[in-house]
């Protein structure tokens, strides 16, 4: 069975990919159980710093056998597929090492900069790179469907996005919202650095024909919302997505970690994955 390397295993989403290797079919008496994507956990990497290295990846349940290193080259040894969830300004150290051992390359990290996304864009020349900041099944779907409604409904609908996420995260707009925006800019015939206001504040004025709004929110637990809307006069189109458990984003990466393995190399997403790949 292929293995998976987890990058920032002890993050939530991290703890996450453990609970969803297990519980589509359990092993009594076996810590290390297969996922129904036919992956298992081969390696768990945690920052230098980090308190758990040593010690068992899975943080609750059965042991899994695998120990928690700050070594990458150490957590990629056996590994088909790497999965990163840590944080933004590590993936690119990351990527390093699954370029020197030739392994796929999942990053489910968001708020990469624009450095890091041109550095991933030139590693996917030499092995496959799935970047994906939101591995939602149903965002990808979502995705597809706006990308479609910008395409047809054209500039003369005003778009926005608004997200909404718990009070721990560090970036805004989240990643989705993003992707959100640059399906709607495609679409378009646009780049979206052209045509997104991030944010309103003040007397802006009318609001400028073409362009893309944004708007976050940080409150409480909540896991993810995101809505995109097309309105023109005399009516409104919204398409949303609403996540209640995280470990959808889990379940998502793993369907995509499995894919991903024997890859030819390029560069990926979401879409992909679902065979939508023409919106992505």
């Amino acid at each position: 069975m292929p293995g998976a390397a987890i990058f920032g295993i002890g993050g939530r989403m991290g703890q996450c990919l453990v609970r969803a290797l297990r519980e589509a079919a359990p092993q009594p008496g076996v810590g290390t159980a297969g996922s129904q994507d036919g992956l298992q956990l081969s390696g768990a990497l945690a920052s230098p710093s980090s308190a758990r290295l040593g010690q068992d990846a899975a943080l609750e349940g059965p042991p899994t056998g695998i120990a928690v290193t700050s070594d990458a080259l150490a957590a990629l040894r056996g590994a088909s597929v790497a999965i990163d969830f840590s944080l933004p300004h590590c993936v690119w150290e990351h990527a390093q090492a699954c370029l020197e051992q030739r392994t796929p390359l999942l990053v489910g990290a968001t708020g990469l900069d624009a450095g890091t996304h041109a550095r991933l864009e030139t590693a996917a020349r030499s092995i496959a790179v799935l970047i994906a900041p939101n591995t939602s099944l149903g965002v990808a779907v979502v995705t597809h469907l706006i990308a479609l409604a910008a395409r047809a409904l054209g500039p003369g609908y005003d778009a926005e996005i608004s997200e909404a996420h718990h009070r721990m995260k560090r970036d805004a707009p989240s990643g989705t919202a993003l992707a959100w925006g640059a399906a709607i800019a495609r679409s378009r015939g646009e780049e979206l650095s052209d045509i997104a206001v991030l944010g309103r504040q003040g007397a802006f004025g009318p609001r400028k024909p073409g362009s893309v709004g944004f708007a976050s929110l940080r409150a409480g637990d909540i896991v993810g919302e995101h809505t995109a809307l097309f309105a023109a006069d005399g009516e409104r189109i919204e398409l949303t997505h609403r996540a209640s458990d995280r470990m959808i984003f889990a379940r998502g990466a793993l369907r995509a970690a499995a894919w991903l393995v024997g890859r030819p190399a390029g560069l990926y997403a979401m879409g992909h994955v679902l065979g939508l790949s023409g919106t992505l």
